[in-house]
Protein backbone atom coordinates (compact mmCIF):
# COMPACT_ATOMS: atom_id res chain seq x y z
CA UNK A 1 0.00 0.00 0.00
CA UNK A 2 2.92 2.35 0.77
CA UNK A 3 4.77 2.08 -2.42
CA UNK A 4 0.88 2.80 -4.26
CA UNK A 5 0.23 5.67 -2.23
CA UNK A 6 4.26 7.12 -2.76
CA UNK A 7 3.58 6.79 -6.55
CA UNK A 8 0.63 8.42 -6.64
CA UNK A 9 1.16 11.28 -4.15
CA UNK A 10 4.69 11.67 -6.60
CA UNK A 11 2.15 11.55 -9.68
CA UNK A 12 -0.03 14.38 -8.26
CA UNK A 13 3.02 17.06 -7.37
CA UNK A 14 4.36 20.04 -9.50
CA UNK A 15 7.98 20.75 -9.00
CA UNK A 16 9.75 23.66 -7.76
CA UNK A 17 13.24 23.22 -8.67
CA UNK A 18 15.90 24.48 -6.29
CA UNK A 19 19.83 24.41 -6.61
CA UNK A 20 21.22 20.78 -5.14
CA UNK A 21 24.34 20.04 -3.66
CA UNK A 22 25.38 17.08 -1.76
CA UNK A 23 27.33 16.30 1.48
CA UNK A 24 29.28 13.18 2.72
CA UNK A 25 30.50 12.79 6.17
CA UNK A 26 32.51 9.42 6.93
CA UNK A 27 34.84 8.60 9.63
CA UNK A 28 36.94 5.55 9.83
CA UNK A 29 38.79 3.69 12.07
CA UNK A 30 41.97 5.47 10.68
CA UNK A 31 41.40 9.18 11.68
CA UNK A 32 43.43 10.12 8.68
CA UNK A 33 40.88 8.38 6.54
CA UNK A 34 37.62 10.24 7.52
CA UNK A 35 36.39 12.94 4.88
CA UNK A 36 34.34 16.08 4.99
CA UNK A 37 32.95 16.60 1.41
CA UNK A 38 29.90 19.22 0.20
CA UNK A 39 29.71 19.81 -3.18
CA UNK A 40 27.19 21.03 -6.38
CA UNK A 41 25.80 18.73 -8.48
CA UNK A 42 27.32 19.07 -12.06
CA UNK A 43 23.55 17.82 -13.51
CA UNK A 44 24.39 19.94 -16.70
CA UNK A 45 28.08 18.49 -17.30
CA UNK A 46 27.29 14.78 -15.56
CA UNK A 47 23.90 14.40 -16.19
CA UNK A 48 24.46 10.86 -14.56
CA UNK A 49 25.75 12.22 -11.48
CA UNK A 50 23.04 12.34 -9.22
CA UNK A 51 22.06 8.76 -9.97
CA UNK A 52 25.54 7.66 -9.19
CA UNK A 53 25.04 9.45 -6.01
CA UNK A 54 22.51 7.47 -4.65
CA UNK A 55 23.64 4.35 -5.52
CA UNK A 56 26.85 4.90 -4.43
CA UNK A 57 28.50 4.24 -8.03
CA UNK A 58 31.30 6.04 -10.05
CA UNK A 59 32.88 8.28 -8.06
CA UNK A 60 30.80 7.95 -5.40
CA UNK A 61 31.63 4.01 -4.74
CA UNK A 62 32.86 3.26 -1.56
CA UNK A 63 37.08 3.18 -1.28
CA UNK A 64 38.81 0.16 -0.83
CA UNK A 65 40.20 0.51 2.64
CA UNK A 66 43.67 -1.40 4.25
CA UNK A 67 43.40 -4.13 6.17
CA UNK A 68 42.59 -3.28 9.71
CA UNK A 69 40.58 -0.17 8.80
CA UNK A 70 36.72 -0.49 9.07
CA UNK A 71 34.69 2.71 8.16
CA UNK A 72 32.42 3.44 11.86
CA UNK A 73 30.01 5.98 10.75
CA UNK A 74 28.96 8.15 7.62
CA UNK A 75 26.43 10.54 6.75
CA UNK A 76 25.02 11.42 3.18
CA UNK A 77 22.62 13.98 1.94
CA UNK A 78 20.92 16.00 -0.37
CA UNK A 79 20.83 19.48 0.20
CA UNK A 80 18.78 22.40 -0.85
CA UNK A 81 19.98 24.63 1.63
CA UNK A 82 18.66 27.64 0.11
CA UNK A 83 15.53 27.53 -1.61
CA UNK A 84 13.99 29.83 -3.01
CA UNK A 85 11.29 29.20 -5.12
CA UNK A 86 7.93 30.64 -4.51
CA UNK A 87 6.14 27.62 -4.01
CA UNK A 88 9.00 25.03 -2.51
CA UNK A 89 7.03 24.70 0.33
CA UNK A 90 3.54 24.95 -0.97
CA UNK A 91 1.44 21.67 -0.48
CA UNK A 92 1.82 19.10 -3.26
CA UNK A 93 5.13 20.05 -4.57
CA UNK A 94 8.56 19.07 -4.73
CA UNK A 95 11.72 20.49 -5.35
CA UNK A 96 12.94 17.78 -7.54
CA UNK A 97 11.71 16.34 -10.72
CA UNK A 98 9.81 12.95 -10.67
CA UNK A 99 12.36 10.67 -11.10
CA UNK A 100 15.38 11.80 -9.58
CA UNK A 101 12.63 11.90 -6.22
CA UNK A 102 11.75 8.80 -6.99
CA UNK A 103 15.36 8.01 -7.29
CA UNK A 104 16.23 9.37 -3.43
CA UNK A 105 13.45 8.15 -1.90
CA UNK A 106 13.90 4.26 -3.05
CA UNK A 107 18.09 4.61 -3.19
CA UNK A 108 18.54 6.53 0.23
CA UNK A 109 15.49 4.22 1.75
CA UNK A 110 14.06 7.48 2.60
CA UNK A 111 10.21 7.18 4.28
CA UNK A 112 7.66 6.96 1.72
CA UNK A 113 5.41 9.04 3.72
CA UNK A 114 7.55 11.96 3.51
CA UNK A 115 5.38 13.07 0.49
CA UNK A 116 2.79 12.81 2.37
CA UNK A 117 3.89 16.01 4.74
CA UNK A 118 4.35 18.37 2.01
CA UNK A 119 0.94 19.80 3.72
CA UNK A 120 1.28 19.65 7.27
CA UNK A 121 1.71 22.72 9.36
CA UNK A 122 3.36 24.28 11.90
CA UNK A 123 6.90 21.64 13.69
CA UNK A 124 6.60 18.25 12.57
CA UNK A 125 8.12 15.04 13.79
CA UNK A 126 8.02 11.47 13.03
CA UNK A 127 9.74 8.30 13.66
CA UNK A 128 9.86 5.07 13.35
CA UNK A 129 11.55 1.42 12.00
CA UNK A 130 10.89 0.81 7.95
CA UNK A 131 8.00 -0.83 7.92
CA UNK A 132 8.29 -2.55 4.31
CA UNK A 133 11.26 -5.07 6.21
CA UNK A 134 10.41 -7.90 8.43
CA UNK A 135 12.15 -7.51 11.41
CA UNK A 136 12.73 -11.39 11.72
CA UNK A 137 14.09 -12.02 8.47
CA UNK A 138 17.40 -10.06 8.65
CA UNK A 139 19.90 -10.09 11.59
CA UNK A 140 19.85 -6.75 11.96
CA UNK A 141 16.89 -4.77 12.40
CA UNK A 142 15.10 -2.41 9.56
CA UNK A 143 16.27 0.98 8.94
CA UNK A 144 15.36 4.30 11.80
CA UNK A 145 13.41 6.53 9.59
CA UNK A 146 12.83 10.51 10.19
CA UNK A 147 10.89 13.03 9.40
CA UNK A 148 11.46 16.71 10.74
CA UNK A 149 9.82 19.31 9.21
CA UNK A 150 8.21 23.10 9.44
CA UNK A 151 6.83 24.89 7.26
CA UNK A 152 4.97 28.41 7.32
CA UNK A 153 2.06 30.64 5.32
CA UNK A 154 3.35 33.13 2.52
CA UNK A 155 4.97 35.81 3.52
CA UNK A 156 5.95 38.75 1.22
CA UNK A 157 5.11 36.32 -1.42
CA UNK A 158 7.29 33.36 -0.22
CA UNK A 159 6.60 30.48 1.20
CA UNK A 160 8.77 29.18 4.03
CA UNK A 161 10.82 26.20 6.47
CA UNK A 162 12.54 23.48 6.78
CA UNK A 163 12.42 19.75 6.06
CA UNK A 164 14.25 16.65 6.89
CA UNK A 165 13.96 13.09 5.69
CA UNK A 166 16.78 10.64 6.96
CA UNK A 167 16.96 6.97 7.19
CA UNK A 168 19.85 4.93 9.46
CA UNK A 169 20.81 1.56 8.41
CA UNK A 170 22.13 -0.23 11.59
CA UNK A 171 24.30 -2.80 9.40
CA UNK A 172 26.53 0.10 8.09
CA UNK A 173 26.07 2.96 10.22
CA UNK A 174 25.42 5.21 7.77
CA UNK A 175 22.32 7.79 7.75
CA UNK A 176 21.21 9.16 4.38
CA UNK A 177 18.94 11.82 4.00
CA UNK A 178 17.75 14.59 2.05
CA UNK A 179 17.33 18.17 3.69
CA UNK A 180 16.07 21.28 2.71
CA UNK A 181 15.56 25.21 3.93
CA UNK A 182 14.78 28.39 2.83
CA UNK A 183 16.81 31.44 3.72
CA UNK A 184 14.49 32.25 6.23
CA UNK A 185 15.67 28.98 8.05
CA UNK A 186 18.75 28.05 9.67
CA UNK A 187 19.63 25.22 7.50
CA UNK A 188 23.07 26.79 6.37
CA UNK A 189 23.92 27.07 10.01
CA UNK A 190 22.62 23.72 11.19
CA UNK A 191 24.59 22.14 8.26
CA UNK A 192 27.96 23.60 9.31
CA UNK A 193 27.38 22.75 12.50
CA UNK A 194 26.66 19.47 11.60
CA UNK A 195 29.89 19.22 9.89
CA UNK A 196 31.87 20.03 12.94
CA UNK A 197 30.06 17.54 14.61
CA UNK A 198 31.85 15.07 11.77
CA UNK A 199 32.89 12.38 14.48
CA UNK A 200 28.98 12.20 16.28
CA UNK A 201 27.18 11.36 12.82
CA UNK A 202 26.85 7.38 14.09
CA UNK A 203 23.94 8.50 15.98
CA UNK A 204 20.96 9.30 13.78
CA UNK A 205 18.79 11.82 15.79
CA UNK A 206 22.28 14.50 15.19
CA UNK A 207 21.32 16.59 13.22
CA UNK A 208 17.34 16.69 13.78
CA UNK A 209 18.56 18.20 17.33
CA UNK A 210 20.81 20.69 15.81
CA UNK A 211 17.96 22.11 13.45
CA UNK A 212 15.40 21.96 16.52
CA UNK A 213 18.47 23.91 18.73
CA UNK A 214 18.34 26.74 15.84
CA UNK A 215 14.99 26.70 15.84
CA UNK A 216 14.58 26.95 20.14
CA UNK A 217 17.37 29.39 19.25
CA UNK A 218 17.15 32.98 22.25
CA UNK A 219 15.25 35.06 19.13
CA UNK A 220 12.11 33.32 20.75
CA UNK A 221 13.13 33.92 23.88
CA UNK A 222 14.01 37.54 23.43
CA UNK A 223 10.60 37.60 21.44
CA UNK A 224 9.10 37.18 24.21
CA UNK A 225 10.42 39.43 26.16
CA UNK A 226 10.00 42.12 23.85
CA UNK A 227 6.09 41.29 24.24
CA UNK A 228 6.07 41.59 27.64
CA UNK A 229 7.36 45.29 27.34
CA UNK A 230 5.39 46.07 24.55
CA UNK A 231 2.62 44.85 27.64
CA UNK A 232 3.87 47.02 30.32
CA UNK A 233 3.68 50.33 28.09
CA UNK A 234 0.15 49.39 27.14
CA UNK A 235 -0.75 48.55 30.37
CA UNK A 236 0.69 52.15 31.22
CA UNK A 237 -1.44 53.74 28.31
CA UNK A 238 -4.68 51.84 29.01
CA UNK A 239 -4.63 52.95 32.92
CA UNK A 240 -3.78 56.35 32.19
CA UNK A 241 -0.69 56.97 34.48
CA UNK A 242 0.55 60.23 34.29
CA UNK A 243 4.17 59.73 34.20
CA UNK A 244 3.67 57.40 30.90
CA UNK A 245 2.00 59.54 28.96
CA UNK A 246 4.55 61.71 29.41
CA UNK A 247 6.38 58.69 27.93
CA UNK A 248 4.39 57.51 25.84
CA UNK A 249 4.29 60.03 23.10
CA UNK A 250 2.47 57.22 20.52
CA UNK A 251 -0.15 56.59 22.24
CA UNK A 252 -1.13 60.49 22.61
CA UNK A 253 -2.96 62.79 19.83
CA UNK A 254 -4.26 65.99 20.43
CA UNK A 255 -3.58 65.83 24.08
CA UNK A 256 -5.69 62.50 24.87
CA UNK A 257 -5.23 59.15 24.39
CA UNK A 258 -5.42 57.45 21.24
CA UNK A 259 -7.51 54.21 22.06
CA UNK A 260 -7.34 52.89 17.89
CA UNK A 261 -3.91 52.90 18.01
CA UNK A 262 -3.85 50.68 21.56
CA UNK A 263 -6.46 48.59 19.92
CA UNK A 264 -4.16 47.83 17.20
CA UNK A 265 -0.98 47.14 19.18
CA UNK A 266 -2.63 45.36 21.52
CA UNK A 267 -3.29 43.12 18.86
CA UNK A 268 -0.06 43.03 17.49
CA UNK A 269 1.18 42.18 20.87
CA UNK A 270 -1.15 39.29 21.34
CA UNK A 271 0.17 37.90 18.02
CA UNK A 272 3.84 38.29 18.96
CA UNK A 273 3.16 35.98 22.17
CA UNK A 274 1.85 33.37 19.96
CA UNK A 275 4.95 33.33 18.01
CA UNK A 276 6.51 29.64 18.16
CA UNK A 277 3.77 28.72 20.98
CA UNK A 278 5.70 26.24 23.29
CA UNK A 279 3.17 23.35 23.19
CA UNK A 280 4.23 21.80 19.53
CA UNK A 281 7.84 21.76 20.54
CA UNK A 282 7.12 20.52 23.79
CA UNK A 283 5.34 17.67 21.86
CA UNK A 284 8.35 17.52 19.22
CA UNK A 285 10.57 16.68 22.16
CA UNK A 286 8.28 13.95 24.10
CA UNK A 287 8.32 12.29 20.32
CA UNK A 288 11.76 12.68 19.95
CA UNK A 289 12.33 11.13 23.38
CA UNK A 290 10.59 7.90 22.61
CA UNK A 291 12.33 7.67 19.17
CA UNK A 292 16.27 7.99 20.56
CA UNK A 293 14.67 5.30 23.51
CA UNK A 294 13.66 3.07 20.77
CA UNK A 295 16.98 3.70 18.36
CA UNK A 296 19.04 2.71 21.91
CA UNK A 297 17.41 -0.26 23.06
CA UNK A 298 18.07 -1.76 19.36
CA UNK A 299 21.93 -0.77 19.58
CA UNK A 300 21.74 -1.57 23.31
CA UNK A 301 20.10 -4.94 21.54
CA UNK A 302 22.96 -5.19 19.18
CA UNK A 303 25.97 -4.63 21.57
CA UNK A 304 24.62 -7.86 23.90
CA UNK A 305 24.47 -10.17 21.05
CA UNK A 306 27.18 -8.55 19.04
CA UNK A 307 25.27 -8.31 15.73
CA UNK A 308 27.26 -5.91 14.42
CA UNK A 309 26.95 -2.88 17.38
CA UNK A 310 30.70 -2.72 17.62
CA UNK A 311 30.56 0.27 16.25
CA UNK A 312 28.26 1.46 18.84
CA UNK A 313 30.53 0.48 21.30
CA UNK A 314 34.12 2.03 20.01
CA UNK A 315 34.90 4.88 22.40
CA UNK A 316 31.69 4.79 24.09
CA UNK A 317 31.35 7.70 21.83
CA UNK A 318 27.44 7.22 20.63
CA UNK A 319 26.70 6.23 24.49
CA UNK A 320 28.10 9.67 25.77
CA UNK A 321 26.25 11.70 22.48
CA UNK A 322 23.18 9.62 23.23
CA UNK A 323 23.14 10.86 27.11
CA UNK A 324 23.86 14.64 25.85
CA UNK A 325 21.18 14.59 23.41
CA UNK A 326 18.40 13.38 26.18
CA UNK A 327 19.94 16.06 28.46
CA UNK A 328 19.85 18.65 25.75
CA UNK A 329 16.01 17.21 25.11
CA UNK A 330 15.30 17.45 28.88
CA UNK A 331 17.02 21.25 29.09
CA UNK A 332 14.58 22.22 25.72
CA UNK A 333 11.45 20.71 27.74
CA UNK A 334 12.12 22.97 30.67
CA UNK A 335 13.30 25.94 29.10
CA UNK A 336 9.78 25.12 27.13
CA UNK A 337 7.67 24.71 30.18
CA UNK A 338 9.19 28.48 30.98
CA UNK A 339 8.21 30.08 28.12
CA UNK A 340 4.57 28.53 28.66
CA UNK A 341 4.25 29.81 31.67
CA UNK A 342 5.84 33.07 30.88
CA UNK A 343 3.75 33.08 27.65
CA UNK A 344 0.10 32.37 29.83
CA UNK A 345 0.72 34.83 31.76
CA UNK A 346 1.53 37.11 29.25
CA UNK A 347 -1.95 36.53 27.54
CA UNK A 348 -3.66 36.84 30.87
CA UNK A 349 -2.59 40.26 31.17
CA UNK A 350 -2.96 41.07 27.43
CA UNK A 351 -6.86 39.84 28.22
CA UNK A 352 -7.03 41.81 30.70
CA UNK A 353 -6.16 45.08 29.43
CA UNK A 354 -8.26 44.48 26.31
CA UNK A 355 -11.36 44.27 28.81
CA UNK A 356 -10.14 47.61 30.28
CA UNK A 357 -9.87 49.18 26.48
CA UNK A 358 -13.21 48.00 25.79
CA UNK A 359 -14.57 49.44 29.21
CA UNK A 360 -13.28 52.76 28.63
CA UNK A 361 -14.38 52.68 24.83
CA UNK A 362 -17.92 51.58 26.07
CA UNK A 363 -18.06 54.40 28.43
CA UNK A 364 -16.73 56.88 25.61
CA UNK A 365 -19.68 55.76 23.96
CA UNK A 366 -21.94 55.83 26.64
CA UNK A 367 -21.04 59.66 27.13
CA UNK A 368 -21.72 60.26 23.75
CA UNK A 369 -25.30 58.41 23.86
CA UNK A 370 -25.85 60.37 26.85
CA UNK A 371 -24.78 63.76 25.51
CA UNK A 372 -27.07 63.19 22.05
CA UNK A 373 -30.04 61.80 23.97
CA UNK A 374 -29.66 65.21 26.55
CA UNK A 375 -29.80 67.13 23.02
CA UNK A 376 -33.05 65.13 21.64
CA UNK A 377 -34.91 66.14 24.87
CA UNK A 378 -33.68 69.62 24.52
CA UNK A 379 -34.66 69.46 20.76
CA UNK A 380 -38.41 67.59 21.69
CA UNK A 381 -38.58 70.20 24.52
CA UNK A 382 -38.40 73.33 22.10
CA UNK A 383 -40.45 71.74 19.37
CA UNK A 384 -43.06 71.62 22.40
CA UNK A 385 -42.22 75.62 22.57
CA UNK A 386 -42.84 76.11 19.14
CA UNK A 387 -46.17 73.88 19.71
CA UNK A 388 -47.22 76.13 21.99
CA UNK A 389 -46.59 79.42 20.62
CA UNK A 390 -48.61 78.15 17.34
CA UNK A 391 -51.14 77.44 19.65
CA UNK A 392 -51.58 80.56 21.10
CA UNK A 393 -51.32 81.77 17.54
CA UNK A 394 -54.26 80.13 16.77
CA UNK A 395 -56.11 80.67 19.31
CA UNK A 396 -55.70 84.45 18.38
CA UNK A 397 -57.00 84.09 15.12
CA UNK A 398 -60.31 82.22 16.57
CA UNK A 399 -61.08 85.60 18.81
CA UNK A 400 -60.77 88.11 16.41
CA UNK A 401 -61.71 86.07 13.11
CA UNK A 402 -65.01 85.85 14.16
CA UNK A 403 -65.38 89.50 14.45
CA UNK A 404 -63.36 90.61 11.20
CA UNK A 405 -65.23 88.05 9.19
CA UNK A 406 -68.32 90.09 9.71
CA UNK A 407 -67.04 93.03 9.67
CA UNK A 408 -65.93 92.51 6.02
CA UNK A 409 -69.72 90.89 5.21
CA UNK A 410 -71.67 94.18 6.15
CA UNK A 411 -69.34 96.54 4.93
CA UNK A 412 -70.29 95.30 1.39
CA UNK A 413 -72.48 97.15 -1.15
CA UNK A 414 -75.25 94.11 -0.55
CA UNK A 415 -75.92 96.12 3.25
CA UNK A 416 -76.57 99.36 3.32
CA UNK A 417 -77.11 101.11 6.29
CA UNK A 418 -76.39 105.08 5.71
CA UNK A 419 -79.56 107.38 6.71
CA UNK A 420 -78.66 109.93 3.75
CA UNK A 421 -80.11 106.98 1.66
CA UNK A 422 -83.21 107.20 3.17
CA UNK A 423 -83.72 110.95 2.88
CA UNK A 424 -82.56 110.43 -0.59
CA UNK A 425 -85.94 108.09 -1.16
CA UNK A 426 -88.25 110.00 0.56
CA UNK A 427 -87.53 113.63 -0.92
CA UNK A 428 -86.06 112.36 -4.63
CA UNK A 429 -82.54 113.05 -6.07
CA UNK A 430 -80.61 115.63 -5.17
CA UNK A 431 -78.52 117.05 -7.72
CA UNK A 432 -74.89 117.69 -7.81
CA UNK A 433 -73.99 121.28 -7.46
CA UNK A 434 -73.18 123.05 -10.56
CA UNK A 435 -73.05 119.64 -12.94
CA UNK A 436 -76.25 118.70 -12.85
CA UNK A 437 -75.67 115.20 -12.09
CA UNK A 438 -77.16 112.89 -9.60
CA UNK A 439 -74.83 111.86 -7.10
CA UNK A 440 -75.37 109.95 -3.26
CA UNK A 441 -74.56 111.95 -0.16
CA UNK A 442 -71.40 110.71 1.51
CA UNK A 443 -71.34 111.07 5.29
CA UNK A 444 -68.62 110.43 7.34
CA UNK A 445 -70.10 109.47 11.07
CA UNK A 446 -69.15 112.22 13.64
CA UNK A 447 -68.30 108.96 15.81
CA UNK A 448 -66.18 107.71 14.32
CA UNK A 449 -63.85 108.42 17.35
CA UNK A 450 -65.68 105.48 19.17
CA UNK A 451 -63.89 102.93 17.04
CA UNK A 452 -60.30 103.72 17.48
CA UNK A 453 -60.93 104.67 21.12
CA UNK A 454 -62.69 101.12 22.04
CA UNK A 455 -60.20 99.58 19.47
CA UNK A 456 -57.05 100.76 20.29
CA UNK A 457 -57.11 99.87 24.15
CA UNK A 458 -58.22 96.27 23.74
CA UNK A 459 -55.37 95.52 21.23
CA UNK A 460 -52.95 96.90 23.87
CA UNK A 461 -54.65 95.26 26.57
CA UNK A 462 -54.91 92.12 24.45
CA UNK A 463 -51.11 92.53 23.80
CA UNK A 464 -50.52 93.15 27.28
CA UNK A 465 -52.05 90.12 28.86
CA UNK A 466 -50.27 87.82 26.21
CA UNK A 467 -46.91 89.36 27.39
CA UNK A 468 -47.52 88.83 30.44
CA UNK A 469 -48.69 85.18 30.30
CA UNK A 470 -45.98 84.64 27.33
CA UNK A 471 -43.36 85.95 30.45
CA UNK A 472 -44.62 83.57 32.45
CA UNK A 473 -44.44 80.77 30.18
CA UNK A 474 -40.54 81.53 29.22
CA UNK A 475 -39.65 81.38 32.86
CA UNK A 476 -41.83 77.49 33.54
CA UNK A 477 -39.74 76.62 30.71
CA UNK A 478 -36.67 77.48 32.24
CA UNK A 479 -37.73 76.05 35.41
CA UNK A 480 -38.31 72.87 33.12
CA UNK A 481 -35.22 73.25 30.99
CA UNK A 482 -33.06 73.15 34.78
CA UNK A 483 -35.18 70.08 35.51
CA UNK A 484 -34.41 68.45 32.01
CA UNK A 485 -30.49 69.28 32.53
CA UNK A 486 -30.39 67.75 36.44
CA UNK A 487 -32.11 64.89 35.46
CA UNK A 488 -29.71 64.12 32.46
CA UNK A 489 -26.64 64.98 34.58
CA UNK A 490 -28.27 62.69 37.22
CA UNK A 491 -28.94 59.92 34.73
CA UNK A 492 -25.33 60.48 33.41
CA UNK A 493 -23.55 59.80 37.39
CA UNK A 494 -25.57 56.73 37.70
CA UNK A 495 -24.35 55.64 34.58
CA UNK A 496 -21.20 56.27 34.78
CA UNK A 497 -20.84 55.47 38.26
CA UNK A 498 -21.73 51.90 37.79
CA UNK A 499 -19.90 51.23 34.72
CA UNK A 500 -16.68 52.34 36.79
CA UNK A 501 -17.48 49.84 39.11
CA UNK A 502 -16.52 47.53 36.44
CA UNK A 503 -13.41 48.95 35.01
CA UNK A 504 -10.31 50.63 35.92
CA UNK A 505 -10.01 53.74 37.98
CA UNK A 506 -7.47 56.80 36.85
CA UNK A 507 -6.74 57.04 40.49
CA UNK A 508 -3.84 54.33 41.63
CA UNK A 509 -4.83 51.86 44.40
CA UNK A 510 -1.13 51.05 45.46
CA UNK A 511 2.00 52.68 45.48
CA UNK A 512 4.41 51.75 42.71
CA UNK A 513 7.94 52.10 44.66
CA UNK A 514 6.47 50.42 47.63
CA UNK A 515 7.02 47.26 45.74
Amino acid sequence: MDDYMFKSYVADCKVAQEATSYLEIFNYSDPTLSTVEEHRFRLDELPDEFGNFCHRRGAFAPPKLKPGVSLLSGIRLILQQNAKHPETFTPSYISLSHSNYTLMVRALKLPFRGIESTSVVGPFFWCALDPDVDPSSSSTPPNLQLIFRKSDVRKKGLTRGWELMLSHDFSTGITTGFAKGTPSSDMVTAIRHLKECAGQVLHPFLLPIIVLSHDLSAKNDQKQRDAREWLRKLEHAVSMRNEVLEEEAQYIKDNMVDLDQINRDLVECHSQVLWKRPQAYLEIVRVMKEGMGEFWAIVDGMMDSDGGGSRYRVGGETGKVHRSMLARLEFYRAKLNGIENYAHTTLERLGIQRAALYNIIAQKESKLSLKMAGEQRRLAHNAKRDSSSMKTLSLLGAIFLPATYLASVFSMTFFDFNDNNNHSRNNGPVSSGGGGEERENQVVSPDLWIYFVITVPLTLLIVLIWRIWDKRRDKKYEAEDADIEKGIEAMEQQIMTAMRKRTLSKVRTWEVGKF
